[in-house]
């Protein structure tokens, strides 16, 4: 999209308005510029293309001088609103070029200059945000020893800053799932070897990337003399990321961010470790089947968008704290027995709205009089919930109501200086109340009583002159006083005459040329001071950004809290007890997505499920498919998440010890574009576990070796299993789900490996799956009975049952791919020629002849032969 030279060349033919645009073009090449022109934006050359194609607009000619003619697309500039957010999820980046002038004011070309570049992670309208979700920016800092990352969320002043390996750093961006990632241009070819194509990257300058850089450029937009009041100093990695973030929304002019006001550290050892592989396989935040349900979906049942949004970090960040985790248990109880302060506290949070990105508009300078006065709104209702809170008998709850700042001076003056129903937009007026400003008071009195004043004047030159006056007004000579022919002589020596008309005269006074000036200019004063009134009161909000912020994260988390009081009284779920030991004791537990999905009629089957390091280390599970051996893999994993998270859970009984680490190898899809097949992925995803093992990890395998060869795939998990068991360093809880009934010989010979199984009842010649767990190892995995379930044709179902008593005659020592040699030949289309004594010869002639030692013609002779005993 970079015309800068195709517009040199064209220097000399160009209008002075396309060298205008064509030097802007120049300054944002890679950007599709957004041309202010009167009451439209309009697009140009290769942008005119891609807008009407991605907008569905006309595609018109424009004539540039002695050029020839150029392509050009535009839109009304108030329908940008509804483009804007196309261009941006298209992928494009927008450059918004405004005119900085007023068009009256001047004789020469209208100055215009580009006041926004919008990117998708950089994006603040209303109409291109999700307010559930985050819209994070994130910059990574790369280099062979150090990493850095920092996530920001311009709309909500939301700024995280990291660093580690880069495994961490790739865990983190499936975690946050930023909308943009930037780094330096010669990190591009490492980005996306280490973290591949999926992600909207912008590469930028080299030298942004520098420590000194990044930092003065921190220090300079935070006002501080030192990082250390962020709990950052020393992290250069992450600081480079964060200074480099902040230098590139200056690029994309936006400087005035003083809604970011902190900077927070993401601690790799206060959240369980969740690597992207487990984040998609437990479907925790997204499901990839059609129609599927996400754990998210069944616990967001807040009714704030800070709190939707708060919801999705808790989950993909559970807590190893055992305080932080019962802290919240504690409240979620509280609100549980509580329901009616439960009810009156999501109330009020449901009128706050979205609070966080609220105030985030004001140093944008994008917040409306509306706005401002749900501002209001919000800060009274605030104080409602602190009231609320301080009444209850939960310290917990009195911690957070102690932190609330209703802000009371800024309700009050927003109360006395703002309507009570401004408009949506400043230029409607009618924003600030009466007796804010004796300056408006008296232009709105002017305004609205101007005809009353005019007839009190004419009334005043009758009485005083004792002539017939009338008042009137044109656009040339404004307000004037009108007597007839008759008495144009006797009028007084103060009026001035304007006008000689046929059957009159027309003259102004000192008053009347007085009040003209005022009331002709009245409401375009009015709107001015208007505008200039409410912008003094939007500064008066820069001092309580930081306190509404802090106020929108607690409503997040009491949404949060509340809404896992309401799941768990829905739901039925129970509080888990959360220890230091290393043991899981589930009782009855149920999956919390699968459940809320059964058939009509048809309730969950719940489990015990019992790990520990000392004797129950290891669960080898077995049994036939779709009996919910994989289901029962994920449940384990999302109770011990949702209990970590501050949730109650789907079981009569939960006794945690804590997990720091919870690892899934279940199900894999082959990975084709980038060449690596279902068996490549599943055993990278393997290797990251074991290379990433601790004492208090949870870690889940399903099918492990399913996609190689039998002797293979048995030969890894078999070793899998011994390595865990016999690590020296940790002795990780698994479960581990398998159809190789030979690893059942495992528990035999290693004393913290247990057999279980998925019980099933054969009556008759049906499979009854029972979907319970049970002690000891299973000898069927009734392959063949799931085949006929899914209405396999019955020759095939025949055939494999035949297949199936052949070999379960034979030892597991012997070779399979010898014995399936030897399996005898059936052909399903003989029957069709058993009964014709003439096909029955043909067939035996064709198996015992010896092709191999026939030559073409007698190939031949010998095939019409054949054909000839057919037709006889």
């Amino acid at each position: 999209m970079n015309i800068v030279s195709k517009a040199e060349n064209k220097a000399v033919e160009q209008t002075p308005l396309m060298k205008q645009y064509y030097g802007i073009k120049a300054k944002y090449p890679d950007a599709l510029v957004l041309f202010r022109m009167g009451d439209f934006f309009e697009t140009f050359d290769q942008d005119a293309v891609i807008a009407s194609q991605v907008l569905g607009i006309v595609l018109t000619k424009r004539a540039n001088g002695a050029a020839a003619h150029i392509d050009l697309a535009g839109f009304p500039h108030h329908s940008l609103d509804l483009y804007l957010p196309k261009l941006v999820k298209a992928g494009y980046r927008v450059a918004i070029c405004e005119q900085l002038e007023d068009p009256k004011l001047t004789k020469t070309i209208v100055k215009r200059g580009v006041t926004e570049v919008v990117t998708p992670g950089v994006a603040l309208g209303d109409k291109m945000l999700d307010h559930k979700s985050n819209n994070f920016l994130a910059s990574v800092y790369m280099t062979k020893d150090e990493n850095g990352i920092a996530f920001i969320d311009v709309s909500t002043g939301e700024f995280f800053l990291a660093q580690g390996s880069r495994d961490y750093i790739d865990k983190l961006l499936q975690t946050f799932q930023p909308a943009e990632i930037i780094f330096s241009k010669s990190a591009q070819k490492d980005f996306k070897l280490k973290f591949g194509s999926k992600f909207y990257t912008y590469a930028i300058d080299d030298w942004v990337y520098q420590f000194d850089y990044a930092q003065d450029t921190l220090l300079k937009h935070f006002e501080t003399q030192s990082l250390k009041g962020f709990g950052v100093e020393g992290m250069n990695p992450g600081i480079i990321a964060a200074g480099a973030i902040i230098h590139y929304l200056g690029e994309t002019e936006h400087p005035n961010l003083k809604h970011i006001t902190s900077l927070s550290r993401l601690w790799e050892n206060k959240h369980i470790w969740l690597d992207k592989f487990t984040i998609r396989n437990l479907e925790l935040i997204h499901s990839p089947h059609e129609g599927g349900i996400s754990l998210f979906q069944v616990l967001d049942q807040t009714v704030s968008p800070m709190g939707s949004r708060m919801l999705k970090k808790w989950i993909l960040l559970p807590l190893i704290e055992k305080h932080a985790i019962d802290e919240r248990l504690t409240i979620v109880e509280f609100f549980i027995k509580n329901q009616e302060e439960a009810k009156n506290i999501s109330a009020l949070i449901k009128q706050i709205g979205d609070l966080e990105r609220l105030i985030s508009k004001v140093p944008l300078g994008k917040i409306s009089p509306r706005e401002m006065a749900h501002l209001r709104k919000a800060l009274n209702c605030i104080a409602g919930i602190k009231n609320i809170c301080l009444s209850s008998d939960l310290p917990y709850l009195k911690k957070i109501a102690d932190q609330f700042n209703p802000c009371s001076l800024l309700v009050e003056r927003i109360e006395k200086e703002l309507t009570d129903e401004p408009p949506a937009t400043l230029q409607k007026g009618e924003i600030i109340k009466n007796g804010v400003n004796a300056d408006l008071d008296e232009l709105r009195g002017i305004s609205t009583s101007g005809k009353d004043y005019l007839a009190r004047i004419q009334q005043k030159e009758t009485e005083r002159t004792g002539l017939p006056v009338k008042i009137g007004f044109n656009n040339v000579f404004g307000y004037y006083l009108e007597v007839t022919n008759k008495y144009k002589n006797q009028v007084p020596a103060d009026w001035i005459r304007k006008q000689t008309l046929t059957n009159g005269e027309r003259f102004i006074t000192p008053e009347l040329k007085e009040y003209e000036e005022k009331i002709l200019g009245a409401d375009e004063k009015i709107l001015a001071l208007e505008i200039k009134l409410f912008q003094e009161l939007v500064n008066a909000v820069f001092d309580y950004i930081p306190p509404v912020q802090f106020n929108a994260q607690l409503i997040g988390r009491l949404d949060c809290l509340i809404s896992f009081s309401q799941v768990a009284l829905r739901f039925n779920y129970r509080k888990p007890e959360i220890t230091d030991s290393f043991s899981i004791d589930l009782k009855e537990s149920r999956h919390p997505v699968i459940e809320r999905h059964m058939p009509a009629g048809e309730n969950f089957v719940p489990n015990d499920i019992y790990l520990n390091n000392d004797d129950s280390q290891i669960l080898i599970i077995t049994g036939p498919n779709m009996a919910g051996k994989s289901a029962l893999l994920r449940q384990t994993a999302l109770i011990v998440l949702m209990a970590q998270t501050g949730s109650f859970v789907p079981a009569a009984f939960a006794k945690i010890g804590i997990v720091d680490r919870i690892f899934t190898r279940v199900g894999a899809s082959d990975n084709i574009s980038s060449g690596e097949s279902t068996f490549m992925v599943e055993m990278n995803e393997t290797a990251s576990i074991m290379n990433n093992l601790s004492d208090r990890s949870l870690i889940l395998l399903d099918e492990i070796g399913r996609g190689t060869s039998t002797y293979d795939g048995i030969s890894i998990a078999w070793s899998l299993a011994e390595y865990l068991h016999d690590h020296t360093a940790a002795k990780p809880k698994t479960l581990f789900a398998t159809h190789y009934h030979e690893l059942n010989e495992l528990a035999d010979k290693h004393q913290r490996i247990l057999n279980y199984n998925i019980a099933t009842r054969e009556v008759g010649n049906k499979v009854i799956l029972l979907r319970k767990l049970i002690p000891g190892g299973s000898k069927h995995s009734f392959g063949i009975h799931v085949a006929k379930m899914a209405g396999m044709p019955p020759a095939i179902i025949e055939r494999a049952n035949e297949i199936l008593k052949t070999l379960e005659k034979k030892s597991i020592e012997s070779n399979l791919s010898d014995q399936m040699k030897k399996m005898p030949v059936k052909n399903y289309q003989l029957n069709i020629f058993e009964s014709d004594p003439r096909n029955v010869k043909v067939i035996e002639e064709l198996l015992h002849l010896n092709i191999e030692a026939l030559s073409p013609i007698e190939a031949l002779m010998k095939l019409n032969e054949l054909r000839k005993t057919l037709e006889a």
